[in-house]
């Protein structure tokens, strides 16, 4: 039995309060970031093996299906604007596609081929590192990949809910996070969905920091998309530099990052 499958310690939700709901599921969500804890190492050992790849040009791939594959691109979505790295640098795919994203593509993910072709239309290479997304840990889409991937001596990792799954056996570096039964039986887009996306955090958090993308705890190489980061970096600049918000964001827009202008006038003196 999966435990991702496994019944809900919690029954007749239907006749539950609002407060008695959402007190239980906060219940239950508590518990995630303790089972992470568990698995820290594991976590650890897919890093320290990610971070030499990706300093000599590989890139980080993301695979998964539904929710598991969301929160993948998700999490690849937001390096280039949080870290200031090139697109393509972290790559998530999804079955059935980008269509899939917005709306369910029905058995996509039950095809044990495609997740390997969606992933040769990047090239992927043994320079990359390919981390399979799910739950369940038996995703056709997803097993399939990293089963080819691992043929291919490409480095694999997974994220994963359940003890002692077909991807798990499949990757390198599997993390499996068991978090138990969900609140809704069944509803891996809740406890599961969780702890993936806090993995995703750490890993790609981790990475960035190593790959020399954070200056102290500054995000100064984020891109300036809107007005709300124009004003973080002008702040950084201004408590960095002891200079005044006009000149700061004068820098800021002159060279475009806060890394940049650091170093201009770094340079400069």
């Amino acid at each position: 039995m999966k435990t991702t499958e496994a019944e809900s310690k919690y029954h007749h939700l239907e006749k539950m309060s609002v407060h008695d709901l959402l007190t239980n599921i906060n219940r239950e969500d508590k518990t995630v970031p303790y089972a992470i804890e568990k698995v820290l190492p594991q976590i650890e050992k897919l890093v320290q093996q990610i971070v030499p790849r990706m300093k000599k040009g590989g890139r980080m791939f993301y695979i998964g299906a539904g929710t598991s594959g969301r929160l993948g691109i998700v999490d690849a979505s937001e390096c280039p604007p949080t870290f200031g790295v090139p697109q393509g640098l972290v790559i998530g795919l999804i079955a059935g596609g980008d269509s899939a994203i917005r709306k369910a593509v029905e058995f996509a993910e039950d095809n044990p081929n495609q997740g390997w072709k969606d992933l040769q239309k990047y090239k992927v290479s043994t320079k990359d590192v390919v981390i399979g997304i799910a739950a369940s840990g038996t995703t056709p889409y997803v097993v399939g990949a990293i089963q080819r991937c691992a043929q291919k001596k490409i480095l694999t990792g997974a994220i994963i809910c359940n003890h002692d799954s077909p991807l798990a056996r499949a990757a390198k570096y599997p993390i499996e996070v068991i978090v138990g039964p969900e609140f809704v039986t069944g509803s891996t887009r809740m406890k599961a969905g969780t702890a993936q996306k806090l993995v995703l955090n750490l890993i790609s958090t981790t990475v960035m920091i190593k790959l020399g993308r954070v200056l102290g705890n500054r995000m100064v190489d984020m891109q300036l998309t809107n007005n709300k980061l124009i004003r973080r970096g002008t702040n950084m600049l201004m408590t960095a530099l002891k200079i005044s918000k006009p000149e700061a964001e004068k820098i800021l827009l002159k060279y475009g990052s806060v890394r940049k202008a650091l170093n201009a006038v770094k340079n400069s003196h």
